[in-house]
């Protein structure tokens, strides 16, 4: 969350400085590409609030053409010009009709274009962040932010803008004409109503901080929520339901009362401004009945003159309700921008180097390594690591909790940079290489197998879509999945359920090494790599990721120290530190740690 509070604090400042809606600004790349769209959709707008303007007016030549007609007039005549007016009407209701359920359709597709744009945006820059985002930031955060933060900004580009500037219209187009109508009147409504301007902006700007304050709590219920349920066993095993729930539902109060006063404000916003502004109206209108009683205007210009108060009224108040739309779309917009201004730390070379294709394995070399975490600076992991490891070779990392072995092959994979030293790949920086070339290059099997939602073949073939059915089959052999998938319900096209749930550890081990065995990278990572499987299947699978390794450069991290008995290489690492290194046989001899950790899992 430091991120966040940072990049909330960031915002913050901005916002004190720049006007309300500054921050929807940075929505225009995303609706420019659809000018056409707009265009139409704003003639549409344009057609329908000048049909709605031009009915007071309709009604005006109905009332005072059709019903106040001289006395002596014919019956039927009179007939006659209503039946004519009131075709007009509806001729006008016609276009009023089919031009705002037009511009409905197309405003609603720009709302729906723009939002799955956007949304696909701020994911994409999310998948290119660095672990180091995902420090600090829940992901049950950036969720909030792809879900009901977009939803919001619809709501405004799909229909309060469009509203918005209809409204607006209406509004010009409805006062110009009650001046036009009654000017010495109006005037002085207008001069009230300018009045209501300045507290409206005070209440406006509450609102707009409130409805930032209230997308944040929201944001934190949905971090709490995505973390338990992503360990609900956990949770349930040590009876602490109860508890989470308590969490939640404070999160979740503090996330309604925050809604609560940004409703109540806004409440508040929309009862000034509708009263103030319909209160000036009636008071021009009372004018306008005096003026008839006194023979200085008709009665269907007073027909006319009520109906524009009632459009001008109407759009004000829909523009009450449109400008709070506004304003949480504004604050909605800042969290996702604030998203998307943020930069990996781990950032392309301006000038990549190609790796050489490779004949066999990688050469890797770790020169005076040093590091230490973003989060946390003052805690080296690795203090100048010398490490060198020969194409084709197979090397165990070896060493209690915390020696530093994980982070080698975070750093291998440059989830991060290192703070001193560097780190070669056949002889070249990896911060020379672009990200995607060099991790094209490695296979993992990661201690806890990740398993996605889909089938047996989907995440077998997750390390290399494109192949065929032969290839996946031939990998899933060689890590003994074909053992058990034949028992599954449909086989390889078997939905597996979320993070795999539906299969055992052992299993989800297998299909993890499968997907790395078909990737058929050169550098191969392998975390404790069959630490889930029993004593038989280990064996199996052992047999099938020594084969694997041949021809190609292997780095194993092991507790178990019997599955590494037979690297050409272990490197003992304690504190960050290359303390020793040599076979099985030469260490057990030389006493030392890894002597120690050997007596302590088998006789030697």
């Amino acid at each position: 969350m430091a991120l966040a509070d940072a990049a909330a604090a960031g915002g913050t400042q901005r916002s004190a400085a720049a006007p309300r809606l500054r921050p929807l600004r940075a929505l225009l790349p995303y609706v420019a590409p659809y000018g056409r769209q707009i265009a139409v959709a704003l003639s549409l707008l344009l057609l329908a609030a000048a049909a709605t303007l031009t009915l007071p007016y309709a009604v005006k030549l109905l009332v005072d053409g059709g019903l106040v007609l001289p006395p002596g007039t014919d019956l039927g005549q009179r007939m006659l010009s209503i039946r004519d007016h009131f075709l007009l009407l509806f001729a006008v209701a016609v276009v009023l009709g089919l031009a705002t359920a037009a511009r409905y359709y197309m405003v609603s597709w720009i709302g729906e274009r723009v939002t799955t744009d956007l949304r696909q945006a701020v994911y994409a820059h999310v998948l290119r962040q660095s672990p180091q985002f995902f420090e600090t930031l829940k992901s049950g955060e950036v969720l909030s932010r792809l879900t009901t933060d977009t939803t919001v900004i619809h709501n405004a580009v799909g229909s309060s803008i469009s509203m918005g500037l209809r409204n607006i219209v209406l509004f010009a187009g409805g006062l110009t004409m009650l001046v036009t109508t009654t000017p010495r009147l109006m005037l002085t409504v207008a001069g009230i109503i300018v009045l209501f301007v300045l507290p409206a902006g005070i209440i406006g700007r509450r609102v707009r901080k409130l409805s930032r304050a209230s997308q944040d709590r929201i944001a934190d219920t949905s971090g709490i929520a995505g973390e338990i349920l992503n360990a609900i066993s956990v949770v349930q095993s040590y009876t602490q339901e109860n508890t989470e729930a308590a969490r939640f539902s404070a999160a979740n109060e503090k996330a309604f009362s925050t809604s609560i006063r940004r409703t109540g404000t806004r409440a508040a916003f929309t009862a000034f401004v509708i009263i103030g502004v319909f209160g000036s109206l009636l008071y021009g209108l009372y004018g306008g009945v005096q003026a008839v009683l006194a023979g200085e205007m008709s009665a269907g210009q007073l027909s006319q003159t009520a109906l524009y108060v009632m459009v001008v009224a109407g759009s004000v108040a829909v523009l009450a309700e449109v400008w709070g739309e506004l304003l949480r779309a504004s604050g909605a917009t800042e969290r996702l921008m604030e998203l998307l201004s943020l930069r990996s730390p781990i950032a392309e070379p301006a000038v990549a180097l190609a790796l050489p294709a490779p004949a066999g394995g990688l050469h890797v070399a770790f020169e005076q390594v040093r590091f230490a975490y973003p989060s946390r600076p003052a805690q080296p992991v690795l203090h100048g690591l010398d490490l060198r490891i020969e194409a084709g070779q197979t090397v165990a990392l070896v060493g209690p909790s915390g020696a530093g072995k994980t982070t080698v092959f975070q750093l291998l994979q440059r989830f991060y940079d290192v703070s001193e030293g560097v780190i070669r790949i056949d002889g070249i920086d990896l911060r020379h290489v672009r990200l995607a070339e060099l991790r094209a290059r490695i296979a993992v099997v990661p201690q806890e197998a990740v398993i996605f939602s889909g089938s047996v073949a989907d995440n077998i073939r997750y390390g290399r879509p494109e192949a065929s059915d032969e290839e996946m089959r031939a990998a899933a052999a060689a890590a003994f999945v074909d053992e058990f998938v034949h028992r599954l319900p449909e086989g390889y096209a078997t939905f597996v359920g979320e993070r795999g749930v539906r299969l055992s550890g052992g299993q989800r081990q297998r299909i993890a090494i499968a997907r790395a065995i078909l990737k058929n990278a050169p550098l191969l990572l392998l975390d404790e790599a069959t630490s889930s499987l029993d004593a038989e299947s280990e064996r199996v699978v052992q047999a099938a990721l020594e084969a694997a390794m041949s021809g190609r450069t292997t780095i194993v991290i092991a507790h178990r120290l019997a599955t590494v008995q037979r690297a050409d290489r272990i490197i003992v690492l304690d504190h960050g530190r290359l303390i020793d290194a040599g076979t099985h046989l030469e260490l057990v001899e030389r006493g030392g740690l890894y002597a120690r950790l050997a007596a302590l899992q088998f006789a030697v």
